[in-house]
């Protein structure tokens, strides 16, 4: 074996490694999310009032729809733009290459993950509204209540989809180019580094280049 063809199978297992390293992150993402807004819903919800309930899940409403702007335009953006960006080191533009040469991991992560989960949380949100008014005696119709509720939930998550994702394919790089500056003032705020594992991919494979 040559010694190109040695460096290419080095190259191929550190970018599996990086894949496995972004799962694990991903299923870790996913279960605080789950756990967030299940608390919200189970807790919150049952403690403040009808006008509030309806806030919490237009929020729960309005993540879902954020993320599938976001997952779309990862999936849609091209890498170039923000290697002259990274050349000129504009803070976020490294974020935001790594971001598009993960567009699989992160657009599930987006669409899927955090979209099933924000839909699951605002089906629980609407069915605990629909009690919190029947307890209250503004109705004793639950069935009409949850048919206009569940109606308005599926009204708001599609449409707001349907809006999102023309913002997302017209204007994919400066969507992906805002998500790369939190990632990147995340970082150095707070210390929080997202992608870790994709950084030192690159770096071996720098040095892996003849």
């Amino acid at each position: 074996m040559n010694l190109n063809a040695k460096r290419k199978k080095v190259s191929k297992k550190n970018n599996g490694s990086s894949k496995a390293r972004w799962k694990y992150k991903v299923f870790i993402l996913a279960f605080g999310l789950s756990v967030f807004f299940s608390t919200i819903s189970e807790l919150l919800l049952k403690k403040v009032n009808f006008l509030t309930s309806l806030f919490i899940l237009l929020i729960i409403i309005a993540l879902g729809i954020f993320f599938d702007i976001i997952g779309i335009a990862v999936a849609s953006a091209n890498e170039a733009p923000f290697h002259a960006m990274a050349a000129d080191k504009v803070p976020g533009s490294k974020e935001a290459v790594q971001l598009v040469r993960n567009a699989d991991i992160v657009s599930n992560f987006c669409n899927d993950v955090v979209g099933d989960i924000c839909g699951i949380i605002s089906g629980a949100a609407g069915a605990a509204i629909v009690l919190k008014i029947s307890a209250s005696g503004l109705s004793q119709n639950e069935v009409l209540i949850s048919i206009i509720l569940t109606g308005i939930i599926s009204t708001l998550t599609i449409g707001g989809k349907a809006l999102g994702k023309g913002i997302a394919l017209n204007s994919s790089k400066t969507v992906v180019y805002s998500v790369g500056l939190i990632l990147h003032k995340l970082k150095n705020n707070l210390q929080l580094d997202l992608l870790s594992g994709n950084a030192n991919n690159r770096k071996n494979s720098r040095r892996e280049k003849p």
